[in-house]
């Protein structure tokens, strides 16, 4: 057991940063899912029609540009660390 409290192993690091990843990348697939159902699936049967899946091909893409746009803009401020902050308090 490792007494000096304050190390931690590297390995695990990066395998509890891996998990927690896929469990972020696993919880916007799930959101995305029922963003993109509410808003484009009318009634469900047994296939879709080309108007349903060109919503869900647009609310995909939508939601991915969104999120990687929101992705960025947290990117940048924690770089920045502070202009972004200052702004949404005024």
């Amino acid at each position: 057991m490792d007494t000096r409290g304050d190390t931690t192993d590297p390995q695990l690091q990066q395998f509890i940063e891996i998990e927690s990843q896929k469990q972020r990348f696993q919880q916007l697939v799930h959101q995305m899912t029922d963003v993109c159902w509410e808003k484009c699936m009318d009634k469900p049967g047994p296939k879709l029609d080309s108007r349903t899946e060109v919503c869900f091909i647009n609310c995909v893409e939508r939601f991915i540009d969104t999120s990687q746009f929101i992705l960025n803009r947290l990117e940048q401020t924690q770089r920045t660390r502070g202009p972004f902050s200052e702004t949404i308090a005024d």
